[in-house]
């Protein structure tokens, strides 16, 4: 199972472009209300993008790395608000895309998110950081915020990661959604 997990996360881009054109590939005309609300959680889920984003020194690779374990910002709300912002990215397109869309999305997500590539991230992560690490997740829900009391929203924020890093993301947002409006409309 660690080598489709690795597999995966390697694969994670390419991933995500197949869940999007199975999205795409189901899509129907929706109500207007359906595209606010997919609307509204597409532009929600690339700022949790933005926010998480910014928060860490590097992301993107082919393995995966942590040069610290950052347990600020969105961090201290969810160990994965990446993920979160993908999720909600993503729901987004499949409410635009209509109930089936929304459904293959979820179960897809599920699998890819919850099952492959975040039980390995968290491997490592134990791994490198330990008892540290351990504390954190015992605090601090995988997608969904716990009640806790004593987390802190402040710490250091890099806006230039959002260019280096984030801008591919905002393109590929930006595109998988006008072509989905085209295809809805």
């Amino acid at each position: 199972m660690n080598k489709i997990r690795e597999i995966a996360f390697k694969l994670r881009g390419g991933l995500w472009t197949a869940l999007y054109l199975g999205v795409l590939f189901l899509a129907k005309p929706v109500s207007v209300p359906a595209l606010a609300a997919g609307l509204i959680l597409v532009v929600i889920g690339q700022c949790v993008r933005f926010w998480a984003a910014g928060c860490i020194t590097r992301y993107r690779g082919e393995k995966v790395g942590a040069v610290r374990l950052v347990t600020w910002g969105p961090y201290a709300l969810v160990r994965n608000p990446l993920y979160v912002g993908n999720g909600l990215i993503g729901a987004g397109w499949g409410i635009l895309a209509g109930w089936k869309a929304l459904l293959l999305f979820a179960a897809a997500f599920f699998v890819l998110y919850g099952v492959l590539i975040v039980p390995w991230e968290e491997t490592f992560l134990r791994t490198k950081f330990g008892r540290e690490y351990e504390n954190y997740a015992s605090r601090t829900g995988r997608f969904f915020p716990r009640k806790t009391v004593g987390f802190s929203l402040k710490g250091p924020f890099d806006h230039s990661v959002l260019w280096k890093s984030e801008r591919h993301s905002l393109f590929v947002t930006l595109a998988g959604t006008a072509v989905l409006l085209f295809r809805v409309l």
